[in-house]
């Protein structure tokens, strides 16, 4: 139990500092830095990792159920590559400490309703826990927002810092996050034929993970790659790739890169150490440490430097209704998962995108 604790928590603590070395690099355009990432992120982190650590890949992937429902998987897996796509641009528009809160908070409370209307309401009592979990992480979406307007507000006026609108940038997170759920549905539909082809592999029961990726990381790489190939040609930044702090540059977007993908591949470790409660206990872990590490990184930058009083207390009431929501939907699955009636147990999104 406190090693598969200690690996979810290292799980959030990756996804929520994942960014932070962007905020480093020299004489790169934002398209620069997010399009070297999501090319290695979603292509070569993949795929190495997949060589080196998952046995039988070619054997996995050619197997006729998993071939039946790739299709499906390529589908909702480019509408997650949208949303991740949003998400970068939203750090960019309003920071860490929102962007993250926002996107994964608008996650959760999507990806914790679709399993409705998939398999049908859980059991009364965790229904109700779920519900109320919502409400809260809903409220912690809404303080956020308003932290977010009034630290535009308390800047001086005429101030350009090269960044977009407060409003833009929180609905680029929200519609992001909106897009992103289609992670949660390519998972579902591909867990279990590339469970049961990895397993026949001889795999532990964790590389599971990396074959769900491989696919949905690649299918979504493919939109990101397009996207900015256009923006790098449209905004003339190809030649940016051409600054002598290059390798330097490299060096902190492929730590970006890795902690993104990593943070995925640790927590289905972490799932699988702490067995039956790993999609609950865990999930909540991963979660909180997530948002909490990326709300801390972006005040210790100086995101909220300028900001007021007011400001820092919408951002702090948001984190803490995120927080005891994120708790409760958890215990909520956990009610559902141990009734003996009700159906399948909700789960919400198992990794985050």
């Amino acid at each position: 139990m406190i090693e598969g604790i200690t690996w979810a928590l290292v799980a959030g603590l990756m996804l929520g500092l994942y960014a932070l070395p962007g905020k480093f690099t020299k004489d790169f355009k934002e398209e620069n830095t997010w399009g070297l990432f999501f090319m290695l992120t979603m292509f070569v982190v993949p795929l190495v990792a997949t060589l080196l650590i998952m046995k039988g890949a070619g054997e996995i992937y050619a197997a006729p159920e998993v071939k039946a429902v790739l299709p499906k998987m390529v589908a909702t897996s480019v509408l997650w590559g949208i949303g991740v796509m949003m998400w970068g641009k939203a750090i960019h528009h309003i920071g860490m400490s929102l962007g993250f809160s926002i996107f994964i908070g608008t996650v959760i409370l999507v990806g914790s309703l679709l399993p409705f209307f998939v398999d049908g309401l859980p059991p009364q009592g965790a229904f109700a826990a779920i519900l109320v979990g919502l409400l809260f992480v809903l409220v912690g979406i809404v303080a956020n927002g308003k932290a977010g307007m009034a630290r535009e507000n308390d800047s001086p006026k005429g101030a350009d810092d090269g960044k977009g609108s407060m409003s833009a940038g929180i609905m680029i997170a929200v519609s992001g996050g909106l897009l992103a759920t289609g992670f949660s549905f390519a998972n579902a539909v591909g867990r279990p034929p590339l469970h049961a082809a990895s397993q026949a592999q001889g795999n532990p029961e964790w590389v599971t993970a990396l074959a769900v990726m491989l696919p949905i990381f690649l299918s979504g790489g493919v939109i990101m790659a397009g996207y900015f190939a256009w923006q790098l040609t449209s905004k003339k930044a190809w030649p940016s790739f051409g600054t002598p702090s290059f390798l330097r540059n490299l060096s902190l977007i492929f730590i970006m890169a890795f902690f993104h993908y990593a943070a995925s591949a640790v927590f289905a470790f972490a799932a699988f150490k702490l067995g039956s409660v790993g999609n609950t206990v865990g999930y909540a872990i991963f979660n909180t440490a997530c948002v909490v590490t990326a709300i801390v990184s972006g005040i210790v930058v100086g995101e909220w430097a300028k900001a007021s009083g007011r400001a820092r207390r919408f951002l702090y009431a948001g984190l803490g209704c995120m927080v005891i929501g994120i708790l409760i939907i958890s215990y909520g699955n956990k009610m559902a998962a141990g009734a003996p009636e009700g159906g399948e147990p909700v789960v919400v999104a198992e990794e985050a995108p």
